[in-house]
């Protein structure tokens, strides 16, 4: 079958991520060509929660790290479509040596991820010998290779408390998650690498202060990897925002608590893209970024034509170093094992 739709990034969505122009028939057209290219492929098509709302809406799963690794992990096709970052496509293979592992863009990358290397990494624990090392998965293969166990925003905290209180923890690379597990855990024996999104970052507290001034009866969901989480915290704990309003809450337990909530609006600060879950989880509420600027644009490289093209030429294909992934996958597979899955698909 072959789409009606042209090739063009005009009709089928840019670079940067804008959604595509386009007529319900030539969605549905486009729509069904994909899924007839992965059932031709044997293909599974994951997205994450960030991924442009037309790649979300035709995947065959959406969801976090944690609940595309688990996914990726018991996929019985014989490929792997991911739209994400290289990353999270870099997992799918570490679990899934056997399968082919296809993205849209390889060239979609990951500041977070590139805040620490393997080498970097080794230096460190030189530094704290005996220390355990918990690597996000926001990272690479190679740092994941030197790492004890992996967790992501939704399982970090259960990830940290699975460890003997009394032996020293490396967390990595992210600073605002590393700084949220301390809080919660009370241990103070957890060194923290100076990493950060940069698209979490960037959502300060200066605008989350502005948005609830202007909303002051909203929710506020908050990632934990966003540089305005200490500040939510202490807005709670002040009085300024009401404490049971106020939710540190990786993308899965957003979509959790979107559909518990009877609030009319919600401010959300994560990156843009989680909204579209979030609205289609709950018509009822409004759902508003903190920051509207929030998007990645690492996330918006997979567009409709580049998932065409990556299913109908079996390109871009991922490929892990069988020494680095054997050594990898036994921190991935911890960190699959921790944690209960979400019934909203994490």
């Amino acid at each position: 079958m072959t789409t009606t739709l042209g090739t063009t990034e005009h009709v089928l969505g840019t670079t940067h991520g804008e959604e595509p122009d386009w007529t319900p028939g030539q969605w549905d057209a486009w729509r069904d060509e994909v899924h007839a290219l992965a059932r031709a492929r044997d293909a599974v098509i994951l997205a994450h929660n960030y991924q442009p709302a037309a790649i979300q809406d035709v995947a065959h799963h959406v969801g976090d790290s944690l609940a595309l690794s688990r996914a990726a992990a018991a996929a019985t096709e014989s490929t792997i479509v991911f739209a994400g970052v290289h990353f999270m496509a870099e997992t799918a293979k570490i679990l899934s040596p056997d399968k082919t592992v296809l993205i849209p863009d390889a060239a979609a990358g990951c500041s977070l991820a590139d805040a620490i290397t393997a080498e970097a990494l080794r230096a460190w624990k030189a530094e704290h010998p005996g220390a355990l090392v918990v690597a996000y998965v926001n990272t690479t293969a190679e740092v994941k290779a030197e790492s004890d166990i992996c967790c992501t925003s939704s399982n970090a905290v259960e990830v940290v408390e699975s460890l003997p209180v009394d032996i020293e923890v490396l967390f990595l690379p992210d600073q605002f998650l590393g700084a949220h597990v301390q809080r919660v855990t009370g241990r103070d024996n957890i060194r923290v690498w100076l990493g950060e999104c940069h698209v979490h970052a960037a959502i300060s507290p200066t605008h989350l202060r502005d948005s609830v001034a202007a909303d002051p009866d909203a929710e506020l969901f908050v990632h934990p990897e966003c540089g305005c989480s200490t500040s939510a915290l202490w807005m709670a704990s002040t009085g300024q925002v009401p404490a049971e309003r106020t939710h540190i809450l990786s993308t899965g337990g957003m979509l959790d608590e979107a559909r518990r909530t009877t609030a009319e609006r919600v401010l959300v600060a994560t990156e843009v893209g989680m909204l579209h879950q979030l609205r289609q989880a709950n018509t009822r509420t409004v759902f508003e970024a903190v920051n509207p600027r929030a998007a990645c644009p690492y996330m918006k490289m997979s567009t409709p034509s580049k998932l065409l093209r990556s299913l109908r030429e079996g390109v871009d294909e991922v490929h892990v170093d069988p020494a680095i992934a054997a050594r990898a996958r036994r921190a991935v597979e911890r960190m699959v094992a921790i944690g209960t899955p979400s019934a909203a698909g994490e």
